[in-house]
């Protein structure tokens, strides 16, 4: 199991630049700070810049699917002692990681500590994971869902490319995680509609889906462009 890393956001002596981002902060992170658990951060040494992957535990009681990891990116005028914030949910840690290298976190500052969530189960899955955190602007988030209530979690996530000359535009991402073990496994598959991607994600959630079609090797390069919102979760078998 992971050890829960408690949060410290560095805010001591400092306040928010202005009454919106107070407002904005108390709403997005101060309310669910409790919930959170730390799975990565990184301090620049100016102390200027403050970049975490949080799980958000509240989001499990919430709407059933819904996306439970926070990329939280906080600025700080160390003269003025004020700050800024930007933030994100997004169904994956090496989406929000993606999300903070954009944002100018080195990516080997970022990455999980090994006791921290279950660990990737094999080369694949950590390949994966790789391109999913170096490669932040291919694709744009359609959907996702979260399945925490069973003994087998899973998470989908459906993508589509920016570059509209992709072969096959549509990709399916499907996360595993052994309860057991303690770690997850991490596929893709590649579709050329929205409607044959839909299809399987529908039967998958009905029980009847097949394994998610390979992607030829040229093909195999992807990213993920988690500053898009994430829309409403849908229910089990049904997108939106």
């Amino acid at each position: 199991m992971p050890i829960p890393h408690a949060v410290d956001f560095r805010l001591d002596d400092f306040e928010a630049a202005t009454d919106q981002v107070d407002e904005a902060f108390w709403k997005h992170i101060d309310i669910h700070e409790t919930d959170f658990t730390g799975l990565a951060e990184h301090h620049t040494e100016d102390g200027q810049h403050s970049y975490y992957v949080l799980h958000d535990g509240s989001v499990t009681w919430g709407i059933p699917g819904e996306p439970q990891i926070v990329a939280l990116h906080i600025q700080r005028d160390t003269d003025a002692k004020v700050f800024r914030f930007q933030h994100t949910t997004v169904p994956l840690p090496a989406m929000a990681q993606s999300w903070l290298i954009a944002r100018g976190c080195p990516k080997e500052r970022i990455r999980r500590p090994p006791d921290t969530g279950a660990a990737s189960a094999d080369d694949t899955t950590r390949a994966l994971e790789e391109r999913l955190m170096a490669d932040g602007d291919h694709f744009a988030l359609l959907a996702s869902y979260t399945h925490d209530t069973s003994d087998t979690p899973e998470i989908t996530v459906l993508l589509r490319a920016v570059d509209e000359s992709e072969p096959l535009p549509f990709r399916v991402l499907l996360e595993r995680v052994d309860t057991t073990a303690w770690t997850h496994t991490l596929r893709e598959g590649g579709f050329s509609t929205f409607e044959d991607a839909t299809a399987w994600w529908e039967a998958h959630w009905d029980g009847e889906a097949p394994a998610l079609p390979a992607l030829p090797t040229r093909l195999s390069s992807l990213g993920a462009l988690p500053a898009v919102p994430t829309p409403a979760a849908p229910p089990p078998g049904r997108i939106h």
